[in-house]
């Protein structure tokens, strides 16, 4: 699937979204950023799809991936006076901040910033089984206490991220660890997870 031209009416347009990548990168910022695989701002729901295909996803959750998570973010991160392709599903990375659910975890603040006391919370307080990693259900705990009444659309961004995160990154016991966790929220996870799937299939065409 290629990715789609962003139809703003003018390159100008595309130009000043690319522009997000002159200056430092939020930690939500750089999180997305992976998907952006043309670099020029703006994701498409082509581009997601390549993105989960890249870090080893199948086919399918790929697929439902690409339309949930630019269904659910893209028209929050739309500029004002700006009118998005129609049904295109753009997420634009400058905006990312907007596109935050409720019910989450809280480790990004309102400006897409890493709050590390957050972070370490998730450990302290739902990490039983061991202190640097959580399990299946450990993870379905943290979901639960996460959730604010009424907040449907958010209890389900909450729990289609973690569930994808724990399916592709659980080790051989099932725990999902502390430090790929904190990948995640550094944006350097979908790199190396990318960089892992390339050298493996290097390795079995030789």
């Amino acid at each position: 699937m290629a990715a789609e031209p962003a139809d703003t009416g003018s390159s100008r347009g595309c130009s000043s979204m690319a522009d997000v990548y002159k200056g430092e990168l939020t930690p939500l910022q750089r999180h997305v950023a992976f998907f952006d695989r043309d670099k020029d701002g703006v994701i498409y729901p082509s581009e997601t799809y390549q993105g989960f295909r890249a870090i080893g996803a199948g086919v399918p959750l790929s697929a439902f991936s690409a339309l949930f998570i630019n269904g659910l973010l893209g028209p929050k991160t739309i500029p004002e006076n700006e009118k998005a392709p129609a049904f295109k599903l753009p997420i634009y990375v400058k905006n990312i901040q907007k596109g935050k659910h409720g019910s989450d975890s809280g480790v990004y603040d309102a400006n897409g910033r890493f709050v590390p006391e957050k972070f370490e919370e998730i450990f302290k307080e739902h990490a039983r089984t061991r202190p640097d990693a959580l399990t299946g259900k450990e993870l379905q705990e943290l979901l639960k206490a996460n959730r604010e009444p009424k907040d449907f659309k958010g209890w389900l961004g909450g729990f289609t991220e973690w569930k994808v995160l724990y399916s592709l990154c659980k080790d051989e016991k099932g725990f999902l660890h502390k430090d790929t966790v904190r990948a995640v929220y550094d944006g350097s996870l979908f790199e190396r997870l990318e960089k892992e799937k390339k050298s493996t299939e290097s390795a079995e065409n030789k």
